[in-house]
């Protein structure tokens, strides 16, 4: 009779457990890849803005919530209900000027405490690869040089309960603006973000 060690038929696992975990993560690592770039060239594309012209700030927080439920949150208009309960020490107050929640909806945030805002208009909403872009149209960033201020948000699953929220404000500076290097308000972004994943997890 043939006999196999069961030492062995575990350790086989493991190794394939683990091979499977390493093949998932460099899928995900080049799903991200490939999420960037796209959106680098369409948004280019799309402000008539050379791509060499724009800059990026990305930020890539997990959060302990399946994608299926960050997306809900992140859609049309799910930020701004948690921004007026959870942010007050930031945001002074929400408006939506224009749609419903949908591509062309525009949306005024206006910081604390009251002298400043910033208006954005949704130019992508797209719900198979869960990623939301908006077009700033005043304010931030675009009161102090720059020509473009765009922020996309992305959820991106992780594993079955848990997600990554990449967000990537990308903007161009106008020439006579590049030596006092204006940037938009990136705080602001973050606050978003980690008010969401206390609020998902």
């Amino acid at each position: 009779m043939l006999y196999i060690n069961p030492e062995i038929c575990r350790n086989r696992k493991t190794r394939e457990s683990f091979q499977g975990l390493k093949q998932a993560k460099f899928q995900r690592k080049r799903l991200l890849k490939q999420f960037s770039l796209v959106f680098f060239v369409l948004l280019a594309c799309y402000n008539r803005v050379n791509s060499r012209e724009l800059k990026h700030i990305t930020r890539e927080p997990e959060v302990n919530a399946p994608a299926s439920e960050a997306w809900e949150l992140y859609r049309k208009l799910g930020l701004l209900d948690l921004i007026d309960r959870k942010l007050t020490n930031i945001f002074q107050s929400t408006e939506v000027l224009k749609g419903d929640g949908g591509v062309g909806t525009v949306v005024k945030l206006t910081f604390v405490p009251g002298n400043s805002s910033y208006t954005e208009k949704i130019t992508v909403m797209d719900d198979q690869k869960r990623v939301k872009v908006t077009k700033g149209l005043e304010g931030d960033c675009l009161a102090i040089g720059c020509s473009v201020q765009i922020i996309q948000f992305g959820i991106i699953e992780k594993y079955q309960n848990s997600s990554i929220i990449k967000s990537i404000v990308s903007y161009a500076v106008k020439k006579e603006f590049q030596a006092k290097d204006p940037k938009p308000n990136i705080q602001a972004v973050e606050a978003i973000l980690q008010a969401s994943k206390k609020y998902l997890e």
